[in-house]
């Protein structure tokens, strides 16, 4: 079981460009490993020896040590065992700066933390404060947010550029004569994000019945007359902030059931967006979407469905795609002005397809501004 984080010092090892606390905590953004502590107020990094002028130009941290000032090399000289010397020259930084009880995320390298405690380090695995601190975003935060968002909304532009300007031939969308695939689509939104010095992974643009599985990321031709779900969420190669955002779209003619579904979404989502401000629940939130769905006889994680609304109204977005709060069953806790949720309901049929509208949107005190201005519409 993990337990709230005490009054411990903290002790972080990994990357920042995926250890998100790590980068939180430190400002610096590097590929490979380093440490962070905490202790006695006052913040220190570790790193290499050709990563500490980096460092202390970059990092926010109080104070920058280069592990060979610890010796490091050496001890990797004398001994061959590059793990054991990065444990003693670390243990010796925990002892000098008066943490040898630490706190650690619950994803700490074991191995590291078993060497630490051979060598007189104390560890516990709690939750970090730094967990709680991440969820209500600063104004700056909330800036690198939304200027996300709007690469993320030319990334949508341009998907949905190749969806009008394409033509159909044999139940096909064909763009420049050749038939339009979701790979090629992917890359052209990839495209304009790297352009913009932003990144992504798995792009999604899953057409036809596939996208009735909400992960599906999509292949292949693109179908007329079949809802195209298109969800891409890109962060900044330099400041690490994630946007998200999800459309759905249909070249052609959908069928009376597809905009009925299309039509629920939406009235699901205002119903969501409507309902979000300081002191609700994630739970509440999703309890207006389930009731929206549930009503028209839809099955709902309430329900235990496996088809219908299948997974939750939303999550938080900072420097990780998905993190807390939680718009679901789950998210009992209040939410607090300053996150920045996603709101993003959907109905799946494996007969029909797939159907998700989401927005991306900062709490109030008393309701909540949305980030998110792209438009909403399924016929193009």
């Amino acid at each position: 079981m993990v337990k709230k984080s005490s009054d411990k010092p903290v002790l972080i090892v990994g990357k920042s460009t995926t250890n998100a606390n790590l980068y939180y905590a430190t400002g610096f953004l590097a590929p490979d490993s380093f440490a962070y502590v905490s202790a006695r107020d006052k913040t220190y990094v570790m790193v290499s020896s050709m990563e500490k002028g980096r460092a202390e130009k970059e990092s926010k941290v109080d104070t920058v040590i280069s592990d060979e000032e610890y010796g490091y090399m050496n001890k990797v000289r004398a001994t061959g065992d590059q793990r054991g010397a990065y444990a003693d020259v670390l243990a010796q930084l925990l002892k000098d700066v008066s943490a040898r009880n630490v706190t650690v995320q619950g994803e700490f390298p074991l191995e590291l933390a078993e060497n630490l405690r051979a060598r007189g380090i104390n560890i516990e695995v709690a939750e970090l404060t730094i967990e709680g601190q991440r969820q209500i975003k600063t104004r700056g935060e909330i800036a690198l947010i939304q200027r996300a968002q709007q690469v993320n909304e030319k990334g949508m532009a341009r998907a949905e550029s190749l969806f009008r300007s394409s033509t159909i031939k044999n139940g096909i969308l064909h763009h420049r004569g050749r038939p339009l695939t979701a790979e090629q689509v992917q890359r052209e939104i990839e495209i304009v994000f790297v352009k913009n010095g932003y990144e992504t992974t798995d792009s999604i643009v899953a057409a036809g019945p596939g996208a009735a599985d909400p992960h599906f990321i999509g292949a292949g031709p693109i179908p007329a007359h079949q809802m195209i779900v298109v969800d891409i969420f890109p962060f900044g190669k330099k400041d690490r902030y994630f946007a998200d955002m999800t459309r759905t779209f249909v070249k052609g003619k959908p069928t009376k059931r597809m905009r009925e579904m299309y039509n629920l979404v939406l009235e699901a989502q205002e119903a969501a967006l409507r309902s979000i401000k300081e002191g609700v629940t994630g739970k509440f939130i999703d309890d207006q979407v389930c009731d929206v769905f549930e009503k028209d006889g839809y099955g709902t994680p309430r329900t235990k469905s496996k088809a219908g609304y299948l997974h939750s109204t939303g999550h938080g977005v900072g420097l990780e795609i998905h993190e807390a709060p939680r718009l679901s069953q789950v998210g009992t806790n209040p939410l607090k002005a300053g996150m920045v949720v996603t709101v993003e309901p959907g109905l799946y049929d494996p007969k029909v397809g797939g159907v998700r509208i989401e927005d991306i949107v900062v709490v109030t005190k008393t309701g909540c501004k949305n980030l998110t201005r792209y438009p909403k519409e399924l016929i193009i």
